[in-house]
């Protein structure tokens, strides 16, 4: 798993020890792992890419803030970069320089995108199923997919919140579709043809986090607050795929001020759970039932990346 904060670029060490630093030479904007390979955005647009061959910065030529980053192989190298201000969808193959994705480009809802202070939309997640379907979250616009590992897109059938702020996938079952919004967690099981609301149980219903269990589809971690500004920021935990929700208050903090945000809940491989708070970087054993705090980073934490 790899933990940025907004210079800084950590990589977590499974056997306990603590987090190596990989990165601190610029301002970081998004983090992507691909195996043991780690993506890094900049704030200038280019990449960082940390690999067992060393490491390498590739001008993308992307000339908007990076919102988004997957990365679907490193060998070769496959990169899509989503757009802050502008909602565009880059792909960067080998040394560069990125293309834009002139299938998102021509998206005939693209006109219905919008924020809710009035600015251009962004490109704020993309998540992938095991069998290459892509997803990309609109902020604000709703969920756009691709079957095609980002060649072709539309959109998922809109009857989800449209201000989605994470899409996340299942790794054993690519049907099934989380998005975390601000009216809480939907979850789809045919790829955003359909959705259920599942907000009952949450202390709220404004939505940022989302993070789906390796090895099972019905354990899911999100996490919701009062609203933009944050607080009475919460955890919760559920088994049954939303249809009752724990709140994570044992080991974790019960409540916090700002934002648990987007990029800050994750799953590792063997079924860890992990949440950043400020500088604080907790686990949870057991898929998430059991909370410690597992590092003090020197500053605060921005994402994770697993």
């Amino acid at each position: 798993m790899l933990i940025a904060t907004d210079t800084h670029v950590y990589a977590h060490s499974p056997d306990g020890a603590a987090p190596k630093a990989l990165y601190g030479d610029g301002s970081i904007e998004r983090i992507a792992r691909h195996g043991d390979a780690a993506i890094i955005a900049l704030a200038d647009g280019d990449l960082v890419v940390i690999d067992a061959g060393g490491r390498r910065k590739i001008t993308t030529g992307v000339p908007e803030e990076v919102a988004a980053l997957l990365a679907l192989s490193t060998d070769p190298l496959n990169v899509l970069i989503g757009t802050d201000d502008s909602a565009l969808v880059y792909r960067l193959r080998g040394d560069g320089p990125a293309e834009r994705v002139e299938s998102f480009d021509a998206l005939e809802c693209r006109s219905d995108w919008y924020t809710p202070w009035g600015g251009p939309p962004a490109v704020r997640a993309f998540a992938v199923s095991t069998d290459g379907w892509v997803y990309a979250d609109i902020h604000v616009g709703s969920i756009m997919r691709s079957p095609d590992g980002g060649e072709t897109w539309e959109p998922v059938t809109p009857d989800l919140h449209v201000d989605v702020h994470e899409v996340a996938t299942s790794p054993v079952d690519p049907d099934r579709l989380y998005a975390n919004t601000a009216n809480a967690v939907f979850i789809s099981d045919d790829r955003g043809m359909t959705w259920t609301h599942r907000p009952d149980g949450l202390s709220a219903r404004y939505g940022r986090a989302i993070a789906t269990h390796p090895a099972d589809r019905d354990v899911v971690l999100a996490t919701v607050s009062n609203g933009p500004g944050g607080g009475d920021a919460r955890l919760y935990r559920t088994e049954d795929a939303g249809v009752t929700w724990a709140h994570v208050a044992d080991g974790f903090p019960a409540s916090c001020e700002k934002n648990i945000d987007t990029f800050q809940v994750a799953f590792t491989s063997d079924g860890t759970a992990w949440a950043a708070v400020g500088s604080t970087l907790y686990s949870g054993r057991s898929g998430g039932a059991e909370w410690a705090t597992a590092w003090e980073a020197p500053d605060a934490i921005q994402m994770l990346a697993a």
